[in-house]
């Protein structure tokens, strides 16, 4: 982990920003539940067990700076909830998710599933691609038998 906290450390500091204790407190919390896909409040419940001086502003901003840093993406299922996850190093697409509409859970994919698909629409659409993302939307294992139908689900979930 502390390799980590420094590579950020040197990317705050490559764009001139510090890594403040209140920064290193959030940077530690979502390194220590990096499989998670923690939400800003659930950020902020870990961080103040941590740091309980800290106030939510600041750790919505420390999670906006990270993002526009591109050290960490922010997530969104559908379900009006943004979530954090570490950009993977060295990767050259982010990886792919599994969202279960009956528990929540998100699991994830790290193949790159679309690599075909991507060529063709650059070569038919003559569309530079930088990133993709791809969400499934559906039941996970631990919930399959426990729906009876996911399809309404989907529809209700989606109101």
């Amino acid at each position: 982990m502390e390799k980590r906290v420094n590579q950020i450390k040197q990317q705050l500091s490559a764009q001139n920003y510090k890594l403040t204790p209140q920064r290193e407190a959030t940077v530690r919390v979502l390194l220590e539940n990096e499989e998670d896909h923690l939400s800003a409040e659930d950020v902020y419940l870990l961080v103040k067990e941590k740091a309980p001086e800290i106030g939510l502003a600041t750790v919505y901003r420390t999670l906006e700076l990270l993002s526009d840093l591109q050290i960490i993406h922010k997530l969104n299922f559908g379900d009006g909830v943004t979530r954090y996850e570490f950009r993977a190093e060295g990767a050259e697409h982010h990886h792919h998710h599994l969202y279960c509409l009956n528990c929540g859970s998100v699991d994830e994919i790290m193949e790159d599933l679309l690599g075909p698909i991507e060529k063709q629409v650059e070569s038919e659409y003559n569309f530079q691609i930088v990133d993709h993302r791809l969400t499934f939307h559906g039941i996970c294992k631990r919930c399959r038998g426990k729906v009876e139908d996911p399809k309404k689900l989907y529809s209700i979930k989606l109101s």
